[in-house]
Order: structure tokens, then C-alpha cells, then sequence
């Protein structure tokens, strides 16, 4: 979809990094953990256009496999094009990756910049592989 990619911040640069070999899956995903991801949410808008935020339902796409996988961004800015296919996720969350895979459920596989030349598919058992190593 996009032939060039430009990263604009550090997040970005450490994922071509790690894309490119020029860093350690390891010491990616050691990174990953204390860096604030965006992740799109559709609001339940209440009275007078207020959010109550333990309403907000992020975006998650289910794969040929039936793996339901959640959609995350490194920046606002990146997830725009995507969005547009998804009707009410126009907001959104920034928050620590840490925070977000807290939260995930198990079988849950995440997709960060998808659609993007620089980007990551983590399998659910990946995923809980990186919670068990948090809880140590």
C-alpha cells in the first residue's frame, strides 16, 4: 500500500531497526514494553458528546482463522487511512504497550501498523509468552 516509509518517531525507528536485523527481536520487544502505542477505540458517546472511557471498544479484526487480533499503531497519525473502513473509530487511546497487553485476553493475537511497510504481527501465543515474562 505505501511504498515508502518515513518513521517519525522513535518507535518507528526501532521497529525498521528491528525489521532491518540492526536490532534484536529481544532488545525490540524489551523497548516496545515502556512505549506508548495508539490504539483506535469507538466511544460510547453519551449526553453532550461526553465519553465515558470504561465504554471505549478498541479495534479488533478476526482472521481467516477466526483469531480475533487487536489493532494497534505507532502513532495517531498512522491508523487514519485504516480507520476509515471502520466506521466510529475516529478516537482513540494512547497508552504503554505494557498497558494494552495487561489487558489483552488470552487468544488474542495484536497487529501494530497494519497495512504499513514497517509494522508487527504477534500470534496469541506470543502474545501470552510476553505476559507470562511481565508477571516475572
Amino acid at each position: 500500500m505505501h511504498d515508502t516509509f518515513e518513521a517519525r518517531n522513535e518507535l518507528e525507528e526501532n521497529l525498521l531497526a528491528a525489521q532491518e536485523g540492526q536490532m534484536t527481536s529481544d532488545d525490540f520487544m524489551k523497548y516496545l514494553m515502556d512505549t506508548q502505542v495508539f490504539m483506535p477505540v469507538k466511544d460510547s458517546i453519551g449526553i453532550e458528546g461526553f465519553t465515558s472511557s470504561d465504554k471505549a471498544v478498541p479495534l479488533t479484526l478476526k482472521t481467516e482463522d477466526e483469531i480475533d487480533v487487536l489493532i494497534l499503531f505507532t502513532s495517531p497519525d498512522r491508523s487514519k487511512e485504516f480507520v476509515q473502513d471502520f466506521p466510529g473509530y475516529d478516537g482513540g487511546l494512547l497508552a504503554e504497550f505494557k498497558w494494552v497487553l495487561e489487558r489483552t485476553g488470552s487468544g488474542i493475537g495484536i497487529s501494530i501498523n497494519p497495512n504499513w511497510p514497517v509494522g508487527m504481527d504477534l500470534e496469541p501465543a506470543m502474545i501470552e509468552q510476553l505476559k507470562s515474562n511481565q508477571a516475572h
